[in-house]
Formats: structure tokens, sequence, C-alpha cells
């Protein structure tokens, strides 16, 4: 609404020189003249030494006078322009341009975004209040859009308690005064149009609060950032990629996210996987992973790559889990194009894409999301739900709708517009319960008294619900590490509907079972057999993550008790168990081949341990157990059904063996597995089989191809009519010492 009163313009003009004015656009670009002259054009150029009007299409040009000393210009435009009465009409129609001279002799001609009306509809800002709006991402942050016939960039932002909100960039020499943006009313949405704006410009929001404080946030929506510790988003249009993963993406809706298919992710930290060491020790691109780290996982025979967080983030040290730059892949590793690229390679080679998604939290860096506007936006403001204090990080206020639809609406961008498969969603325990990690009297109870977060656990069942609706074949992985009921379980019966759930104890009994010495395993026998008395209350995952070889921990070879041959026998057990166990794989990189040394995500593996011949075979190992994984339905096909499993013996304790049969939904094909976690080889050894025949090695990890000792069976065993274990049949054989042996009947 223009300002009519001369006194009330003269404050008005006065609090804009100021940057103090919440409504700039009721003073500057086209008015009705205050005093019945016309059309009056107001800008506002602190920099500018001349300003001419220049008038389309006849291209006439007036002289504007200096209205405010600051820097206010102003030109009225005769009368030969009808106004309505009570309307501004003419003015919503003044074709102009402002022809500006910098000092010394500096000319360009400019648009005026001030003459520019709404972009934003009431249909959005209802979508948007009600945290509905899911492609929000197309709406608010940053984009090149045509208003007319004038290209331009579009800025909107979420700041209701803002006094006033612009736009600040090397393109208005960083002067929160000269791009101040429109308001609207009552979401508290921002928005400008800033014509002849060109991509790859540089910005940040600057936010002034109402205790006066100036506020310089990044863009919660920013598509792309400047490489940190730089924190600037950048204008650009990530819709020109040409995508040629046609096949996979049609082909994902019945082939792909089947909890009867196999799932083996090799979990990947983009910026120690490999480096360049002859130029720096810089990262590789995402052009350049597209070009080695997916050909490596293809021939490692993994189906699935899971990436630690690849959004922008400004602490390298976080790993990527203190997310700032939610819609952006970092610019560490290259541009948004060349993150599809990388998407696009895995495709084509057959291989799909998880990323590590944080919902959960988020850092207190002073231009990101925290006290946005200055006030407890995103978060809450009582510390005691609001603030993680084991990581010093703030918690998302899931309770507040505009939070949500931010959250919900990046889920969905990063399956569509990345063309990713699958989220894995960090830390879900932490969501989950309001007392997470704290002592009494530091939290507060939900409505009824209790601990669980209950906005939290409707977030995450709408995240659910939205994701396997709007992308089927997409995945939903949680990490929770407690017994919350129901984490896999569908929305509708009140689960919170996601399609994996990471087992955490299965992974925490095995490495503490692993790590044991052998004398003493038979006392921890029950380590490795629990895990089946609650195999098919969720969809598990069996994770070996990065998260067991930091901080301590050690790598997973070094977990392992005895000398170095020990060492690698005990590891390739570990794998042959896991991927025996019901359950989808995952393990994080450097473990296929043994790496020594815990993980540094300043530091690539250490390739150069594959000149060692131990290294090379246990890679050997992985390799060939991936294989047998994907041609083997007994090994996939039924994971969470009990008629895919059973025990041959779980109770040989003394000799820490145990023997297993795995069936695929035809029953006829079956495995039968035996793992021996003693260094005693077992002799003659007799365990029960479903079928009489002959029982071909698969697999034997003590092969000298994997590094091992070369006790075996010869390439198999015939069963003989004995009684055991409940079957008619049984096969004696040997079970070399800290080793597993796949068994396959051959007709």
């Amino acid at each position: 609404m223009a300002v009519s009163s001369p006194s009330a313009l003269d404050a008005a003009l006065a609090s804009l020189a100021a940057g103090q004015n919440a409504d700039p656009f009721a003073v500057l670009g086209p008015h009705p003249d205050e005093h019945g002259r016309g059309i009056v054009v107001r800008a506002f150029l602190p920099a500018a030494r001349s300003v001419d009007l220049v008038l389309r299409p006849h291209g006439a040009r007036q002289p504007m006078a200096r209205r405010e000393p600051a820097g206010v210009w102003e030109a009225v435009v005769g009368d030969r322009f009808p106004v309505r009465e009570g309307g501004d009409l003419a003015a919503a129609t003044l074709d102009y341009r402002l022809r500006v001279t910098y000092p010394p002799d500096h000319v360009l001609e400019i648009d005026d975004p001030y003459r520019y009306g709404r972009v934003l509809t009431d249909y959005d800002l209802h979508l948007l209040g009600e945290g509905t709006h899911y492609r929000s991402f197309e709406k608010l942050g940053a984009h090149r859009i045509q208003v007319g016939t004038t290209a331009g960039v579009h800025f909107a932002v979420w700041a209701p308690n803002a006094d006033r909100v612009s736009v600040i960039g090397d393109f208005n020499a960083w002067d929160g005064r000269v791009h101040a943006m429109r308001q609207l009313l009552p979401n508290g949405i921002w928005e400008i149009f800033i014509p002849d704006l060109h991509e790859g410009e540089k910005y940040k929001f600057e936010i002034r609060a109402k205790t006066g404080a100036l506020l310089k946030k990044t863009d919660p929506f920013g598509l792309s950032f400047e490489v940190p510790p730089q924190s600037a988003a950048i204008v650009r249009d990530i819709s020109r990629y040409q995508w040629t993963d046609g096949e996979w993406m049609v082909a994902r809706p019945s082939r792909h996210g089947r909890l009867d298919r196999p799932l083996a992710i090799y979990e990947v930290h983009l910026g120690s996987w490999a480096r360049v060491p002859e130029e720096g020790n810089r990262f590789l691109t995402y052009r350049e992973l597209a070009h080695r780290l997916v050909p490596y996982v293809k021939d490692m025979g993994f189906s699935h790559i899971e990436l630690l967080p690849v959004m922008e983030h400004p602490f390298s040290g976080s790993w990527g889990y203190q997310v700032l730059g939610f819609f952006a892949p970092t610019s560490r590793f290259g541009s948004p194009e060349d993150f599809k690229y990388f998407v696009d390679a895995c495709h084509r080679a057959g291989i799909g894409v998880i990323l590590d998604w944080v919902p959960g939290h988020f850092p207190k860096d002073e231009y990101g999301l925290a006290r946005f506007d200055g006030t407890a936006l995103y978060e809450h403001a009582d510390p005691r739900q609001g603030e993680h204090q084991d990581w010093g990080t703030l918690i998302f206020n899931y309770a507040r709708n505009e939070v949500r639809n931010f959250l919900l609406s990046n889920a969905l961008f990063w399956l569509e517009e990345y063309h990713v498969d699958g989220l894995r969603v960090d830390a879900v325990a932490s969501m989950l319960y309001l007392d997470y990690s704290r002592r009494e009297g530091q939290w507060i109870p939900n409505r009824f008294g209790g601990r669980e977060n209950l906005d939290a656990i409707s977030f995450l069942q709408e995240l659910n619900r939205l994701t396997h609706g709007e992308h089927p074949g997409t995945v939903t992985a949680a990490e929770e590490s407690t017994a919350w009921p129901g984490v896999t379980r569908p929305v509708h019966v009140g689960g919170l509907g996601f399609y994996y759930k990471w087992n955490m104890g299965w992974m925490h009994d095995m490495l503490q079972y692993m790590h044991d010495d052998p004398i003493h395993r038979r006392w921890q026998h029950n380590l490795i057999t629990f895990s089946m008395l609650y195999a098919y209350t969720e969809n598990f995952i069996l994770p070996f993550s990065h998260d067991e070889v930091v901080h301590g921990k050690g790598a997973l070879l070094d977990k392992m008790p005895g000398d170095a041959w020990q060492k690698y026998a005990n590891l390739r057990a570990l794998y042959g168990y896991m991927y025996a166990h019901p359950g989808k794989k995952l393990l994080f990189m450097g473990g296929e081949f043994g790496q020594w040394r815990e993980w540094n995500h300043d530091r690539s593996l250490d390739w150069h341990l594959l000149d060692d011949p131990a290294h090379a075979a246990l890679r050997r190992f992985v390799q060939d157990l991936n294989w047998h994984y994907h041609a083997e339905p007994a090994l996939y096909e039924c994971d969470y059904s009990p008629n895919g499993f059973r025990w041959i013996d779980c109770n040989d304790n003394e000799n820490s063996v145990v023997s297993i049969l795995r069936f695929a939904r035809d029953r006829g094909n079956f495995l039968v597995m035996i793992f021996n976690f003693t260094p005693v080889p077992r002799v003659e050894y007799r365990i029960g089989v479903p079928e009489p025949g002959w029982y071909a090695e698969l697999i034997n990890s003590d092969a000298s191809a994997y590094g091992g000792s070369n006790l075996g069976n010869g390439g198999g065993v015939g069963s003989e009519p004995v009684a055991s274990h409940g079957f008619e049949q049984s096969v004696r054989l040997t079970v070399p010492p800290l080793a597993c042996v796949y068994l396959k009947r051959r007709a």
C-alpha cells in the first residue's frame, strides 16, 4: 500500500535510508503522486551520482531528483497516465528503466525491481502455512524466472519475526538497504523479483531482527554454495542436466526397493575414499568419482552406494552430519550438475544411490538456521527441547508446519531432482525420545507425561508416507539404536513406516564376540545367536558402518584378536556370517580390504595395502561373497520371513561352531552354512541336511585364494543316511579354523 501523507512519506524514506523500512514497496517503484500530478517513481540508489528515468517504449529520458540525502531518487511522470481514484492502475503498467551514473562516469541502465508485483500466490502461501507445499523448493530460495518478457531471479525466504529482510550480494555491494523485500502476510514470507540478475551471483539474506540486530543468513533453500569456509549461496539453475538413466528410473518402481531383492551397500565418505596426493592431496571431484568409485563398486559386486551426507556443511570434521545447505550437494567436490553426473553414472552401472539424511539437528553457525530471524524459528526456544547437549547442535521443531514442510520437501527434492534411490535417516533415536541423552530435569514431557516426541513421530510417519507414495521403489532406512517397536511397520498399523532399520544390536554383539579371544568365545555364544530371537520384528540391515572404525574403536581388522593370520581369518569368518545371517548388508569403505588404521576423514584410504597379498585376498573374498549373494536367492529372498532360516545347530558353544540353513521361496533351493570361530579345525564334523545328495563348496573362507591355509573338503561332501539334528541325512566335513563354509546341494 502506497504512503499518502507527506510527513509519513518523509518518515518512510528516512527509515528506508536507515535500513529500517519493513515495507519498501509502499514508497519505491511507481505510485500515484501524493499531490495528484500523475505517477511518481522512486528508487533507492545510494551509490549513484545521478539517475535518469527512461520511459518505454519511446526511450524519453527524464532526470530524477535526489529526494533524500542518503540516496532516494524521484521523478514525476505527468498526468497523461490515467489514475483510478483510490488505485494505482497506471503505476502498475508504467514501463521504464533507470539510467544510473556511478562515479566517476560509469553508466548502467537497469530495471527496477520495485515496479513488479507479487510472484507467490495466495494458494502457495496457504500450502506453505499448513505445511503441505511439498514442492516448496520450487517457491522459496532463489529461482531464475520470467515475469512477462523480463528474465530475472525471484528470491523468497521465511522470516516471520523479522522487521526487514533484504537480498545482498555483489550486485548491490552487499548493502541491505538496496533490495529490501516485500513481506507477505500472514505467513511471514518475504519476496522480491530482481530483473536481469544473472546465474552465478552470490547472495545472502540480511535480516533485521526485532532487537535491531542485523543478521546475514545464508539461504535455507539454496541450491548451490561457495566452497567452505565461504558461506554465500549461489544463484543456479539446476534443471538443465540431461539424464541418461531413463532405463533405471522406469524400472525403479517395480524392480528396486523390494524386500526380496539383494541389497549390499558400500558406505562411502567421498572426501576420504581417495585423494590426489600429487596435487596437494586434493579431493576427487564428483566426475572423477564417477569414473573411479563407480567402476570399483561395480567390480566389487555391491548393489548400492550409501554416501555420508553430501549436503552442504561448513565443518568437514562433522563428516557432513552438521548440515546448513539442505538443498545443495557440497561444492567441495563440484557443482550440482557434477553430482547429478555421479548419480547418473551409478545408475548406468546398475548401482543404486542412498544418501545419509540429517533431519534430527543442525549446527549453530551464525549464518545458518539458528535463530534465523532473531528468534527460535527452526528450533525450539527452550534448550530442554531445542538443543543436543552432546553434539552442540539444535533440534528441529517438528510441531511447526513450516519446519515440517522444509524437511519433507527436502526429502522429496533429493529423490526427484537428483534421482536418489533412498535416504538413510540419521540419529532417529535422538528424534524419538524427549529425554535422549538427558538427565532428570533436563527435558520436558509430552502432553501425556511421556518421553516420546509425538511431533517427531508424526513427522517420520509423514516422511515415509510421502517418499514411498511419491517415489515408489525408493527406500528409507532408520539408524535407530533402541527397541522402539514398529520402526519398519506400515504407518497405517501404527508403525513409523521405514523400509529398513539398522540392526545396531547385532552389530555390537558380533563385534564384541569377535573381539574376544577365541578361547573365551564358548562363554559368549549367545552373542552370535541372540539376534535370531528378534530377527523378524523389523526389516533389518546388518551394518558395519563408519561409526565402528573411529574414536579409538580401531579398524575392523585391528579389532580381531590373535596374530596377523588370525586377524584376517577372523574377519573373513565375520563377513561370512554377516552374509549368511538374515538381513541386508552394509560395509564401510576400507573394510573390504582390511584397512589397518582407523578411518580419518582428512586422509585417503590406504590403497597401497592392496600391494600386500593378504589385503588383496581379503578384498577378493568380499568380492566373491557379493557374487554369491546375488547369485543365490536363498541369501536374500526370505530375509524377513522365518521360512527363510533354520538353525541346524546353534548349541555347540564348546566348539564355538554354529550351522544354519537358508531357504529361497522355493524350499528346494537352500544353502548349508557352518562357522568355526576357534583356531582349531573341526574334522569329521557332522551336521544334518534336509536332502540327500552331493553338497558342493561354494565358499570356503580358508581357501588359499583368500589368504587361508587351504584346509577344506576337496570341493564338497556327499550326504549319508545318518540322522542328525532332526534330519534323516547328514554330512561329515572339515571345518577349517576361524572359517566359514557355504555348501549347496547339487542334483
